[in-house]
């Protein structure tokens, strides 16, 4: 009797030991667990700031191109828009005043530009405004001068307009200071500026 009492001890003795062990196994994966959401928590916190970081260092936007530059070319240092297209003045028009719509328009876009007109290295700023147009639009203007493109010029450094008489007028591209480029293409001699033409409203 005392020997089956004895075994039954031993076997309770051990069922406990197995119970304890069991219990801190089930601890020590719960803390594991717990510390696992932790980290993960904190590594989303990482990864959350890392976009702000990297949007704080992005580059601001870049300057647009000046309205209005200079290139130099076959006729000095004169006008062009921002790709480098050339700008002609109309011999026809008056101060501040177009006298170029309709199919002339079409073949001599007018340079437009609804906001304050901006110049590029050299150009005189003070030179450089708008003027509205019959049809309301700004066209930017220059010492006066409405300014427009040629349809025929299709790459930087064209001025196919230069000396083109058409429309009632002559077409000239224009100088830094604000004068028309009498000289043609043709000419040998160095390109010279005038203030008149002679055949219109030069000034």
């Amino acid at each position: 009797m005392k020997r089956h009492t004895r075994t039954a001890a031993v076997l309770a003795s051990v069922t406990l030991l197995a119970a304890a062990a069991a219990g801190c196994s089930d601890s020590g994966s719960s803390g594991q667990g717990s510390g696992g959401t932790d980290t993960g928590s904190l590594n989303s916190a990482q990864q959350a700031d890392v976009p702000a970081a990297a949007a704080s260092t992005s580059p601001s936007p870049s300057k647009p191109p000046a309205t209005v530059s200079i290139r130099k070319g076959t006729y000095g240092r004169t006008l062009v828009n921002e790709k480098k297209m050339t700008l002609y003045v109309f011999d026809k028009d008056t101060r501040n005043k177009s006298m170029c719509d309709g199919d002339c328009a079409k073949a001599w876009p007018p340079l437009l530009d609804e906001k304050t007109p901006t110049g590029g290295t050299g150009v005189v700023s003070k030179l450089l405004k708008t003027t509205t147009r019959s049809d309301g639009k700004k066209q930017v203007t220059y010492n006066g001068h409405p300014l427009y493109l040629f349809d025929e010029d299709k790459k930087a450094g064209d001025a196919k307009g230069q000396g083109v008489d058409a429309f009632g007028a002559k077409w000239y591209v224009i100088n830094v200071k604000g004068k028309q480029v009498t000289t043609t293409a043709t000419a040998t001699a160095t390109p010279t500026s005038s203030s008149s033409s002679g055949t219109g409203n030069g000034y």
